[in-house]
Parts: C-alpha cells; sequence; structure tokens
C-alpha cells in the first residue's frame, strides 16, 4: 500500500469517527436537514451518478413525467440515499423504549411473523428508504439477523459501521464463507437478511428478474437457503414519510408451488416491490446502474451504460428452458 492510500485511510478513518461522535448529538430536525443538505451537494456535484439516476428514470418514467419532474426525483433519491447515512450514524441514539418515537410498523401477516421469530426466516428488502433502519428495527422487535456486509476498500471503517448495525442485537459478517454460516444460522432457528435488488455479475449465486420491465442479474443467496431451510422468505420495505418518520411494511411470506426455481422465487420477491417504487420512486437507489447487461436483440430499450455479457446470454437461455 503507498503511503498517499495509508494517509487516505487514515484520514478516513479520523472522518468516520467524527460523524460517529457528532451526529447522534443532533436533534432530530437537525439530522434531517443535514440529510437533505448533503443530498443536495451531492446530486450537483457528482456528475456521473447524476446522469445514471436521470438516464433510469427517463427510461421508466419518460412517458409520463416531465423532464423538470425527473430531475427533481433524481435529487430527491440523492437526499433518501444521504439520510439513510446519516441516519446509520444517528442511529446510536435509537433503543428499544424510544424506535417507536421514529417509525411505525404495518405487518399484513402477524401470525406469520410470530412463528417466525420461534422457527426463523429469511428477510429480504430493496435499497429503499432507510433500508439501514428496517434492520435495526426488527432486531427492537426481537429478530436478530444474521447480516453480510460489504466489503470496504478501507478496511479500518468496517468495525465503525458493523457497530451501528449490530446495535440492535444482529451479527454482521465478511462475505468470506458466509452462505454457510447463514446456513448454520437458519438451522438453528435464526435469521437471515438480504438487500435483493443490486446487479451482480451472472454466476452460480445469481438469477435474471425483470425489473420494470428490464432484465437485471440479482443475487439467489436468499432463494438458495430458503431451498434448503424450509424456511420462509418474508419481505419488508422501509417508507419514508414527510415528518422525517418511517413506515415499516412487513409483508406476507413468499408463496412457492412445486414448479417454482431461482427465478420465479427470485421474481416473486422482486414483485412486491415493485409497485410500491413504482408508485413513490424518489426513496430508491436511481443513480444505481440497475440495468448493467444487454438481452440480445432489445439494445434500444436499454440504458447507455448496458453492455453485452456472455454468461448473462447464457443465463436467460438457461431461465427460458425451465433450468434454472
Amino acid at each position: 500500500m503507498s503511503n498517499w492510500k495509508k494517509i487516505r485511510y487514515r484520514l478516513e478513518w479520523l472522518g468516520v469517527q467524527w460523524l460517529y461522535f457528532a451526529i447522534p448529538r443532533l436533534p432530530r430536525k437537525w439530522a434531517l436537514q443535514l440529510g437533505k443538505a448533503l443530498g443536495s451537494l451531492a446530486f450537483m456535484i457528482d456528475r456521473r451518478g447524476r446522469s445514471v439516476a436521470i438516464e433510469n428514470l427517463t427510461l421508466i418514467y419518460g412517458s409520463e413525467k416531465s423532464e423538470r419532474m425527473i430531475r427533481l426525483l433524481a435529487r430527491d433519491s440523492y437526499r433518501g440515499f444521504a439520510q439513510t447515512v446519516v441516519d446509520q450514524f444517528w442511529s446510536s441514539r435509537l433503543n428499544k423504549d424510544n424506535y417507536l418515537n421514529y417509525c411505525e410498523t404495518q405487518i399484513d401477516d402477524p401470525e406469520a411473523l410470530e412463528k417466525a421469530l420461534e422457527t426463523g426466516a429469511i428477510w429480504v428488502t430493496p435499497h429503499y428508504g432507510n433500508f439501514e433502519w428496517i434492520a435495526l428495527i426488527m432486531g427492537f422487535h426481537g429478530y436478530k439477523f444474521t447480516i453480510i456486509a460489504q466489503e470496504m476498500k478501507n478496511s479500518s471503517l468496517i468495525e465503525t459501521y458493523k457497530k451501528n448495525r449490530e446495535l440492535s442485537g444482529h451479527e454482521v459478517i465478511t462475505p468470506g464463507g458466509a452462505t454457510m454460516r447463514l446456513l448454520d444460522n437458519l438451522e438453528k432457528g435464526g435469521h437471515a437478511a438480504f438487500l435483493t435488488d443490486l446487479t451482480i455479475p451472472p454466476s452460480r449465486s445469481a438469477t435474471v428478474i425483470e425489473c420494470f420491465g428490464l432484465k437485471t442479474c440479482v443475487t439467489s443467496i436468499h432463494v438458495e437457503l430458503m431451498r434448503v431451510t424450509g424456511l420462509p422468505i418474508i419481505p419488508g420495505i422501509c417508507i419514508p414519510r414527510p415528518d422525517g418518520t418511517y413506515l415499516l411494511r412487513g409483508f406476507k411470506p413468499i408463496k412457492i408451488g412445486p414448479e417454482d426455481n431461482r427465478h420465479t422465487i427470485a421474481q416473486a420477491c422482486w414483485n412486491v416491490f415493485e409497485p410500491i417504487i413504482r408508485e413513490n420512486p424518489a426513496p430508491w437507489l436511481w443513480m444505481y446502474k440497475h440495468w448493467r447487461f444487454l438481452p440480445e436483440g432489445e439494445e434500444s430499450f436499454y440504458p447507455s451504460y448496458a453492455r453485452r455479457d456472455e454468461k448473462f446470454i447464457k443465463a436467460l437461455t438457461r431461465i427460458r428452458d425451465h433450468k434454472d
């Protein structure tokens, strides 16, 4: 590692430590204003991400929303993500006695949720709203998740983010050997949580789903764990509200039929979330390259950043042949 990189990583660590100390000391109103200001600033500065967000939104909403509306949605997407980052630090203010001051839970199937508390379950959510808090809040409800943390180039930051995410009793693990650890925990009646909507390269642990009518490659680890353990997959989503609080929606477990496979089960998970995102799109991560891979013959329907990938084409063929 170069001396400059060592210095940069050290400065990043000091910055994160300062945020960990300072942000929880802000009144809630100030924390909300900070998130809005940082999001607006990021929208102005991040030219590349802003371009991706506007292109994505135009692709999905261009026939029904004006250019101005699409630009405002892109800006609000940045604001929502910035608030999630701010709230990840502010969350050290949360505890089992006060968390209901900042959120409301709405459960479609309370009996299934009670049963899951005894047997364990697999929980899925998209990168929508405050996806960090949905796990924290469920921890205060007594559900202790095992969560796979994203790898960081600056490994010195991992412990701080891990501390925030484990606040309500969860266990955060690294990707190495994660599947076996998740499986072991689930077989003991534990819980596993996944963010299921970000694009990953085609592989044995991925499948292809339709997302807003376009094909994208996402993780299928939650599906494999469900098939091995027989535990339910329970979708949930965190919806921001105008007053700065959140609505946590817990949906009915995904119903699985004898003909279902990795593709159809992963698609069923996404189908729970898409109507909510379509109705209120701003809290989703539109600046992310959700549609990276091009299906054959559909080039004109995909964003400019999409590229042809042979493994992706083969994955689509397996799905068409009902082999995935």
